[in-house]
This record gives structure tokens, C-alpha cells and sequence, in this order.
């Protein structure tokens, strides 16, 4: 295992060995684990996804974000076949690589998949779940999860896909699209980005749920998040957790779109906090 620090980006943090894979990630706090796992929008990072959320989570914690194998500023080897064998592979390789043997999983959209897989196939590896708009049980893909995983490069379809996100428009800013944009476009970005969900994308969303009855079995304290406006994953998504995962309970934010941990940063650090412990 290496870790060096780079300073030439704040998105750009440690790095890890994990199977022969450079993988970016934040470490941050003391305390019990949490590895916070972002979701799927193009030019995504654990920086961009968790910048509010990882200072205040360290307050009781030790906070951890990988960019995901094929995200941000991991190391995204010729030839890998992207899917949730893959992803999870990577996941917990990283687990194994800094010698974390049980951690508390957040899991954003695309993120809340993983953290599903993970909490299924490796349970005694999982303290407590939360899972914010969650991907992992079945449903008819949005048009705006389409736009998303079909995006492509401009700063029109970037401010776009800003308004899909948010339901507070103010926080859709001409930087924050451009800064975006400059993400997406990095070399080899957008052609691993397009590469993991193809064409027609209901595939991609089938292929991250999780079998219902794996997901019953799920016996930790679970949290389930989600905005009520959201655009890009539907709310009877996070019903249908609450529904399986017998020690569940679900909050949802009114006026708040896929973004909770941004749109609602204070609320949501406190909530998950609280959970946590």
C-alpha cells in the first residue's frame, strides 16, 4: 500500500494500491469507519459529491470517499469490464487495502447500488447503511437518469443536467457547469463514463438491482434518504427499501431534488450523523 498526498486539486487527495489499481480517495477524522460512495453523473468525484458532508461527518468519525473504479481521478485500467462485479471487486479491495475490516456505508443514487451489493454479498463487512436516492431495486428508467447516463459533452447539456439535479436553482451557476464540464472532459473520462451504460439504459439500471431477497436479508440499521423532487431517481425506490430492509427508516426532504447532501448539506450531516452515532 502507498499513499501520497497531491495538492494540485482539492478532488485530488490519497492514493491506494488496490489490486494493482491507483484509486483516489479521502481520509479524513478519527473514530469508527464510514465510507461515503458517490453516484454516476459524468465528471463525478468524491470530492464533488461529499465535499460539505466529509469535514462534517470527521467531527465523530473517520471519513473515507474513493472515486469509484472509472470515476474521477482513479486509475481506470485498459480493458475493464465496468458492472457491479467489478465495482464491488474494487470496493472492497480497498477495504482489504487500508485494513478496514467493518465500516457504516453511505451510498448516493448509483452509489447506494454499491452499497447494496456490498452490504449483500459481504455483510460482516457492514456496520450500518445509509442509502440517499438510492439505485438497486427495480424500476422503469427516468428521462432524467437517461439525460444523465447519456450525456454528452457541452456546456449546454451540462448546465441541463445541473437543473435535472437540483431542485434549488440557485445552485445552478455558469462555474459549477463549466467546472463540471472541465471534470467530464479530462482525458479518458468521457469514454469510460460512456462505456459503462450504453444504450438502451434501462440495461444499466437492471443490472444494478439487487435481488429482493438478498436485500431482506440485509439485517443492519439502515437509513433511507431521499428528495421528494427528484428527477433522476424516483421516490418509490426508497418506499420499496423501507418496504424490504426490516430495520429500515426513511426520511424524505421536501423541496430537494437527487442533490440532498448539497441542496440540504446541514440537515443531511446531521441526520446521518445521528444515525450513525
Amino acid at each position: 500500500m502507498s499513499a501520497v498526498t497531491t495538492r494540485t486539486s482539492p478532488e485530488i487527495a490519497l492514493t491506494v494500491d488496490v489490486d494493482g489499481i491507483a484509486t483516489n480517495y479521502h481520509d479524513v477524522g478519527e473514530g469508527s469507519p464510514v465510507v461515503l460512495i458517490h453516484g454516476s453523473g459524468p465528471g463525478v468525484t468524491a470530492w464533488a459529491n461529499w465535499r460539505l458532508t466529509l469535514p462534517e461527518l470527521a467531527r465523530q468519525h473517520r471519513v473515507l470517499a474513493p472515486d469509484v473504479l472509472g470515476f474521477g481521478y482513479t486509475e481506470r485500467p485498459d480493458g475493464v469490464a465496468y458492472g457491479m462485479q467489478a465495482w464491488t471487486d474494487h470496493l472492497l479491495g480497498f477495504l482489504d487495502a487500508l485494513g478496514l475490516e467493518r465500516v457504516s456505508l453511505v451510498g448516493n443514487s448509483f452509489g447506494g447500488a454499491l452499497a447494496l451489493s456490498m452490504a449483500t454479498r459481504a455483510p460482516e463487512r457492514v456496520d450500518r447503511l445509509v442509502l440517499m436516492g438510492s439505485v438497486g431495486v427495480p424500476f422503469e428508467i427516468t428521462p432524467g437518469l437517461d439525460a444523465v447516463w447519456g450525456f454528452e459533452p457541452s456546456l449546454e447539456a451540462m448546465r441541463d443536467l445541473m437543473g435535472v439535479f437540483a431542485h434549488d436553482r440557485s445552485l445552478l451557476t455558469d462555474d459549477l457547469a463549466r467546472s463540471r464540464l472541465e471534470a467530464a472532459t479530462r482525458p479518458g473520462v468521457q469514454e469510460a463514463f460512456s462505456s459503462m451504460f450504453p444504450a438502451p439504459r434501462q440495461h444499466s439500471v437492471d443490472a444494478m438491482t439487487v435481488d429482493e431477497d438478498l436485500i431482506r436479508s440485509i439485517a443492519v440499521p439502515t437509513l433511507v434518504v431521499h428528495g421528494r423532487d427528484d428527477q433522476v431517481i424516483p421516490l418509490s425506490n426508497s418506499l420499496r427499501l423501507l418496504e424490504l430492509i426490516d430495520d429500515a427508516q426513511l426520511h424524505v426532504f421536501g423541496r430537494c431534488g437527487h442533490w440532498v447532501q448539497i441542496e440540504h448539506a446541514e440537515e443531511f450531516t446531521r441526520l446521518v450523523g445521528d444515525f450513525l452515532g
